[in-house]
């Protein structure tokens, strides 16, 4: 059984964000992962890899984004792939940085233009959201 990590977003607050603002978050998740990753610490990489499908999710059912549904999907995809699958796609850790980079100056570009100011880290507490079989075939698990 999986739970909400990030309840207030999942409420609709996340609705309310424009689609960089959305990529930019998840991209925030992705990072995480790979920094721990990066750092040996599978179980700390996984639960951030699951945040980031979690907001992911809520970012194909938010259907404001019906016309980039497709390319949202393949994201889904690619992200599973890498940490998950194979790598068929031949992702890399820095290609993920820079891929993410870009939502994220987006991102920080609406705020300015806004006038509004950087939001606050979505984490919330809880267990992870993605499936049992998404869990189990967590990238480089021993089972």
């Amino acid at each position: 059984m999986s739970t909400v990590q990030h309840r207030s977003l999942a409420e609709g607050r996340w609705q309310s964000l424009s689609l960089m603002q959305q990529l930019a978050n998840i991209g925030s998740e992705v990072e995480r992962a790979l920094d721990w990753l990066r750092k040996n610490n599978r179980e700390y990489s996984r639960t951030a890899f699951l945040r980031a499908l979690e907001l992911l999710d809520m970012t194909v059912a938010d259907r404001r984004h019906l016309s980039r549904l497709k390319e949202i999907v393949r994201l889904r995809e690619v992200l599973l792939d890498y940490f998950l699958g194979d790598n068929r796609y031949r992702s890399t850790e820095e290609s993920w940085r820079s891929y993410f980079r870009t939502f994220a100056f987006a991102a920080a570009l609406e705020r300015e233009k806004s006038g509004g100011r950087p939001s606050g880290s979505f984490r919330e507490s809880g267990a992870g959201s993605a499936s049992a079989r998404d869990q189990r075939n967590w990238k480089g698990s021993s089972t």
